[in-house]
């Protein structure tokens, strides 16, 4: 039933999400006097949500995003080294070193015999590129394929381009929004590892009871479902 297995990488293979909550934090610390955290906090993520088709995903637009919204709440009187801060925040985001998740490497490795292993994750090339170099995972994955978004029409040509098709394929990831429900909208399987901190702009609810759809509780237990699905196999 399966030949091919894609992996998102950021808060499935390793950590990032958390890295995001720090710099939140500082950029509130920088703001206080202007703004509220729990409302600066809204604006940020409005700005986010606006600015994601012009700046795409990942660290850089989230800086850019960041020195919007501290012009907008301070009217335009934000201090230069304020601006300085957040990006020099923004670049220690992307320097930071990769931090595996656990049961990651065992589970690619455990895959990676019997089926053809795709990372497929969105964000910046430069970024994603350097933790995928230094997470020590690369050699494990026969194709890399990394997107400006990920919807059905995405997994249906990266399926099609390295296996046999999204009805042979399961995606893997954190993200119900980005990894889960678009490869099953696109006729493959999903395999849901909640990471704890989501993004509010990847929250999306299960799709509970359909028959392609599995929740897992960290990823040692893939390798059992894979398993599993396999059995199920004609």
């Amino acid at each position: 039933m399966l030949t091919t297995i894609g992996f998102d990488a950021d808060d499935t293979l390793w950590q990032n999400e958390a890295y995001f909550r720090l710099t939140q934090e500082r950029f509130a610390d920088l703001l206080r006097d202007h703004a509220e955290q729990g409302a600066l906090m809204e604006r940020l993520l409005a700005a986010e949500r606006r600015n994601i088709g012009a700046y795409g995903f990942g660290v850089k637009g989230f800086t850019l995003s960041m020195i919007e919204t501290a012009i907008e709440v301070t009217e335009g009187r934000v201090p230069a080294s304020v601006i300085s801060e957040l990006l020099g925040a923004g670049r220690a985001m992307l320097d930071h070193p990769v931090e595996l998740l656990p049961h990651a490497r065992e589970a690619v490795e455990a895959l990676a015999d019997d089926f053809r292993i795709v990372l497929i994750t969105k964000g910046d090339l430069l970024h994603q590129e350097r933790k995928l170099a230094q997470s020590g995972l690369g050699d494990l994955f026969d194709a890399v394929e990394i997107v400006s978004d990920k919807t059905p029409a995405t997994y249906h040509a990266v399926f099609a381009r390295h296996g046999t098709g999204a009805a042979q394929a399961l995606m893997v990831g954190n993200s119900l929004k980005s990894d889960v429900i678009p490869a099953l909208e696109a006729g493959g399987f999903g395999a849901y590892v909640p990471h704890g901190l989501t993004w509010a702009l990847e929250s999306a609810d299960e799709p509970q009871g359909h028959p392609r759809y599995a929740s897992l509780a960290d990823l040692s237990a893939l390798p059992g479902h894979v398993e599993g699905l396999q059995k199920r196999a004609p």
